[in-house]
């Protein structure tokens, strides 16, 4: 049962961002961080760069950083109504931002947990840092000249698929990225033939999943940000200029109205946040580095059309969030489709139009448009009953759209064209050839 949120509150009345070490052991980077929730709780979560080559310039603040995201994930089992940052100084407008990067990016969560998160003194996150000696190095920017080559983040689904096999035929310079890597995750950089990836491993504190288990509060925390902060990291570190996402137009939709606020399950996916972390990089944290979603410009259906050239991964990749799911630690992955929540539904009828029956339940292994207990869902897609579901999933629009395209063979929406990303020329030309 979950604890009540004002004997929370009342409980932990400030959460401390205390400090962050890192050191080079043999070719590994160790990260690690220490929060506290006085008088009880504190957190060790932990992160390993693998296969660091000896980088330039000061990593110092970077780290600090990717410290401040990282703590939205231990927060959230509080809710204190103040953080207190002292790993190091922010200034009014870096609070500001992280200010609203927790009221947007944490909004699932808010909902979920029934958090009126809009009164006025809901949060307030202060900088106190704990060594004043220290606060030269948190003005200084990594400004370095970088390498013209692209980092190429890899989760498990069709995106990354598309994002590494377009770059690779346009020419670019590539290498795979991924955290915690999964076995989907390994078998298309395999399949991709894009070379050695950069590899991340990050632990997340089992303190924070005991205190889960006991009722504690979770939910979703705007992972898509940490993974922004350390790709500037790592991109310093490894010296790439680009840090090419696969996020696409479709996460810009939200889900839900609440409090008079549109919750979005994919915030920290969006253009919105996308542009915000772009000046914040440029001004605070690496100049050189070029953040940036590839496939900004399309649809998920698009992708899907795209992904659907490609049968290499057919076999291999997994979109289904449930897959990976462990209730806190208390079971273990399947590490195959459901075929029961959201996202195997809209990944399936995506799919359906480009690649026929036989091949999608291929995949599935079974055709989700005949099981009638996925009906409820549907309703949710299409825009019916509810609101969006709380996945990675297309609009209602597009939802609507692949299932027209069962019965037809095209559709406006397939050569639709968003103008607002921030695509660097010479990846504009490579998108754009593949969308007719």
């Amino acid at each position: 049962m979950t604890m009540k949120l004002a004997a929370l509150r009342k409980k932990y009345p400030a959460f401390l961002y205390k400090r962050y070490s890192y050191k080079k052991k043999g070719r590994d980077l160790h990260i690690a961080f220490e929060f506290a929730a006085p008088p009880d709780i504190v957190f060790h979560p932990r992160v390993v760069i693998q296969d660091v080559p000896n980088y330039r310039g000061n990593i110092e603040n970077l780290v600090f950083h990717l410290g401040l995201v990282e703590m939205l994930s231990y927060w959230k089992a509080t809710c204190s109504p103040k953080i207190v940052v002292q790993a190091g100084k922010l200034t009014a407008r870096q609070i500001s931002w992280l200010q609203d990067l927790t009221m947007q990016g944490m909004g699932e969560y808010f909902f979920e947990n029934k958090i009126d998160f809009t009164k006025k003194d809901f949060l307030t996150i202060t900088s106190t840092p704990r060594d004043k000696l220290n606060l030269v190095k948190f003005i200084n920017l990594t400004k370095l000249s970088l390498r013209d080559r692209a980092l190429v983040p890899v989760g498990g689904g069709k995106d990354a698929a598309v994002t590494l096999e377009l770059l690779k035929q346009g020419g670019m310079s590539i290498t795979p990225f991924v955290l915690n890597p999964k076995k989907e995750q390994l078998e298309i950089m395999k399949a991709s033939k894009a070379g050695k990836p950069i590899v991340v491993k990050r632990t997340i504190d089992k303190k924070l999943l005991e205190l889960n288990q006991q009722g504690y509060l979770n939910g979703h925390t705007p992972f898509s940000a940490y993974l922004a902060f350390l790709t500037v990291l790592v991109a310093a570190i490894f010296d790439y200029k680009y840090i090419a996402l696969s996020n696409e137009r479709s996460s810009n939709y939200g889900n839900v109205k609440y409090l008079g606020k549109t919750i979005n399950h994919q915030y920290s996916k969006t253009y919105e946040f996308e542009q915000k972390f772009r000046k914040y990089s440029t001004k605070y944290l690496a100049s050189g580095v070029e953040y940036f979603s590839f496939l900004r410009p399309l649809w998920e259906l698009q992708i899907a059309q795209l992904f659907a050239q490609y049968q290499k991964y057919h076999s291999v990749f997994l979109s289904c969030n449930t897959a990976h799911k462990t209730k806190s630690g208390s079971k273990k992955p399947t590490g195959k489709w459901c075929g029961k929540c959201a996202k195997c539904l809209f990944v399936f009828l995506a799919l359906y139009p480009f690649l026929g029956e036989k091949d999608t339940v291929k995949i599935f292994n079974k055709n989700l448009l005949k099981d009638k207990k996925l009906k409820p869902l549907l309703d949710e897609l299409t825009g019916k009953k509810r609101f969006k579901p709380f996945e990675c999933v297309g609009t209602a629009q597009e939802t609507r759209a692949a299932i027209a395209l069962q019965d037809k063979t095209r559709h406006p929406l397939l050569k639709a064209w968003n103008s607002k990303h921030f695509l660097p020329k010479k990846f504009e030309s490579i998108l754009k050839a593949h969308v007719k």
